[in-house]
């Protein structure tokens, strides 16, 4: 047989794309992994979700207490970011802390009631809605409220 450069490389081609086949196949299967036996120990209810980024939607997580919230002036976890409403101080705000316009983290800034994101002096309201860019769009926001002297957030 008589290879030229062409042929070689169109064989390589043929070989890397059939490698490729397999793993594309399994990826676009409705097969699920074969779950393990269930013991009694592990019909037991599962322990809430730790995180608040991991919670059922609709349900609270406790993030802080109000002592926490009042000394900080702002609870953090897992990217959400609690503070006093300044319209009712009855009321707290979550908002994540993610920027909407590149990315990084705002910080709160408590003697001027805004989130400011370090990267391009974007600030937002408390509620999460832009006060000036270039951030266009709002922080993504969550229900807070407060029960029994925690905070509660609903992610």
């Amino acid at each position: 047989m008589n290879l030229n450069r062409r042929k070689l490389l169109s064989w390589f081609g043929l070989g890397w794309l059939a490698s490729l086949l397999p793993p594309s196949l399994v990826g676009c299967s409705d097969t699920k992994a074969p779950e393990a036996s269930v013991t009694p120990a592990a019909s037991a209810p599962a322990a809430p979700p730790t995180s608040v980024a991991a919670s059922p939607s609709g349900k609270f997580k406790v993030i802080g207490t109000v002592a926490q919230l009042e000394k900080d002036g702002q609870l953090i976890s897992d990217k959400i970011a609690v503070v006093r409403d300044p319209k009712n101080a009855k009321n707290v705000l979550a908002v994540n802390i993610t920027c909407t316009h590149k990315g990084c983290d705002v910080k709160w800034k408590s003697a001027d009631k805004k989130f400011v994101c370090p990267c391009h002096d974007a600030d937002f309201a408390p509620d999460g809605n832009v006060l000036e860019g270039p951030a266009k769009k709002p922080l993504q926001t969550y229900t807070a409220k407060i029960e029994k002297d925690q905070v509660l957030v609903s992610a």
